[in-house]
């Protein structure tokens, strides 16, 4: 298989529909959940601008632990009542953290993440798969677009596990 990522133009939404066709191609046929999180993070992690982590915690029954990602080495372990992926995984919401460091419990895995995005996979019959995060440098880099987009790209993950 030969995947080429476009550059992607035009407004804010109209780059998050051409990244979720890209998801689309890169996803199709694939079911392993970490080959998926592995290519997405990388993915999204060159076509977005601003962001210095992006990858998955998957659920193993008990508590978040660091799955397929791109940026710095991460904290491996997450309980569900801790930090922003906690909340979005025990919450089943998608936190847009404008500020990490006036979020609550917030854990500090790369001192240089501002702001943060965490959304919640969830399978079909409601259980918890983990949660797809992304950390930008930059404060407040996360709008309701962003949020809009990246969970469209989460919700394609999902589907792609079958």
């Amino acid at each position: 298989m030969t995947f080429i990522a476009s550059t992607l133009s035009g407004s804010k939404p109209e780059q998050y529909a051409q990244l979720l066709e890209q998801v689309h191609g890169l996803l199709h046929g694939e079911r392993d959940r970490i080959a998926n999180a592995a290519n997405l993070s990388a993915l999204v992690y060159h076509a977005l601008p601003a962001l210095n982590w992006v990858g998955f915690y998957l659920y193993d029954g008990t508590e978040l632990v660091v799955g397929p990602f791109q940026g710095l080495p991460a904290c491996v372990r997450i309980p569900l009542d801790k930090g922003v992926c906690g909340a979005a995984a025990s919450t089943r919401q998608t936190q847009r953290v404008a500020d990490v460091h006036a979020f609550p419990g917030h854990i500090a895995c790369d001192s240089a993440s501002r702001s943060e995005v965490v959304v919640p996979l969830i399978a079909a019959d409601g259980s918890l798969i983990g949660v797809f995060d992304l950390d930008s440098p930059e404060p407040d880099r996360f709008d309701a677009d962003d949020q809009r987009g990246l969970e469209a790209i989460a919700q394609a993950f999902v589907e792609s596990l079958g």
